[in-house]
């Protein structure tokens, strides 16, 4: 990971990263985050910043901690 990336760009890096990982298209996350497949793929190519309570509960639904989730790699 680029050390110039700013926490959004390392944020929507490891969502996409542990989202593939785990076998989860974007449709699925936002299902189980209850939240729109379009929101998912804004935050993955940094169109929106997530609040803390988001970066939470997408962290939970991936079982990862949410440090992991914007922790540069």
């Amino acid at each position: 990971m680029n050390p110039a990336m700013d926490i959004r760009e390392i944020f929507a890096a490891n969502l996409r990263d542990t989202r593939l990982k785990q076998g989860l298209s974007q449709e699925e996350l936002a299902h189980r985050a209850d939240i729109h497949r379009t929101y998912v793929s804004s935050l993955e190519r940094c169109q929106y910043s997530a609040t803390i309570d988001m970066v939470d509960s997408l962290a939970r639904i991936l079982n990862v901690e949410a440090a992991d989730l914007l922790k540069a790699r």
